[in-house]
């Protein structure tokens, strides 16, 4: 009988590699293009007669003719140069583009102070991939200041979290060791923002511990975080579009951003953030807990 012949080998199929992800220094230079472009549209209008339009059935949401202007300018320069991407903007719907980046334009972070004429307001721009911030920036064109930052992630440390002030020069960016909450200075928008009874308690509870607690600042708070001025930033109520891009400037300059139940912030609702882990640690414990009956006994 003949000898039975050995099985075929299966046949190579050569695969071939994943594409990688493309340098996050040319979507950095668009991010910089499109805040000098936001900067250019909005300050005409800072601290002169404005015309507000309230866009809550209930309550007070504003948006001016600067967040309208801002936000269409900064959409006209990436349908120029990114085709392809998608965004997520504060004031107009969302466009779905064909790749999988999308950017995230807050035009005017702080409406309300700004049109009180108070400087803590900015222009939030991010660049997302998937669930993955890997630029972003904040940028307040009256005080001339900017923040930024890239995230390469797959747990690769990026350049660091970077500001660059009026005269030009940049530094890096660095959030200071506070392990204690008596030690702590906590920054938050407006109580406002906390619409259950849980959330004001919580708030509340973290606030008694703390050196001192100041109101105001939205997106300004964030980064004077990541500065290292200050320690502490707890907030509810928030849109994707009002954090997602400041995650990259805190956990690059070592802070700890999260929801309240230690998960992602990228889309918003509850928001805490810490320049020191040990201290987000510690205040997760209090934000974390849904009693609101005893925790203030």
């Amino acid at each position: 009988m003949p000898k039975p012949k050995p099985p075929a080998k299966p046949i190579a199929v050569a695969r071939a590699p994943a594409a990688p992800r493309p340098s996050s220094k040319g979507y950095l230079t668009t991010a910089h293009d499109l805040a000098d472009i936001a900067g250019r549209t909005i300050l005409p209008h800072f601290r002169k007669a404005v015309a507000v339009t309230n866009k809550a059935s209930k309550g007070f949401d504003p948006v001016t003719v600067a967040d309208q202007a801002a936000e269409k300018a900064m959409r006209k320069a990436l349908a120029l140069s990114h085709p392809e991407h998608g965004i997520v903007g504060e004031e107009f719907a969302d466009h779905n583009g064909s790749s999988r980046f999308r950017w995230i334009l807050d035009p005017i972070d702080g409406t309300r102070a700004f049109i009180m004429g108070y400087p803590l307001w900015g222009t939030l721009i991010g660049l997302a991939e998937g669930d993955q911030m890997i630029v972003g920036m904040m940028d307040q064109p009256y005080t001339q200041e900017r923040f930024w930052a890239t995230d390469p992630g797959q747990g690769k440390p990026g350049s660091g979290a970077l500001f660059r002030g009026a005269d030009g020069k940049q530094k890096k960016l660095k959030t200071r060791a506070c392990a204690s909450m008596g030690d702590a200075i906590l920054a938050c928008t407006t109580m406002e923002m906390f619409k259950s009874s849980h959330e004001r308690v919580a708030f509340l509870e973290v606030s008694s511990r703390v050196r001192m607690t100041r109101f105001g600042g939205d997106c300004y708070a964030y980064c004077l975080l990541a500065a290292g001025q200050i320690d502490l930033v707890i907030e509810a109520s928030l849109k994707a579009v009002d954090i997602a891009p400041l995650v990259p400037i805190i956990e690059q300059a070592g802070g700890v951003v999260t929801n309240w139940a230690g998960g992602s912030a990228m889309h918003g609702g509850r928001v805490v953030a810490a320049g020191d882990p040990k201290l987000h640690a510690q205040v997760l414990r209090f934000l974390s807990n849904e009693r609101t009956d005893t925790m203030m006994a």
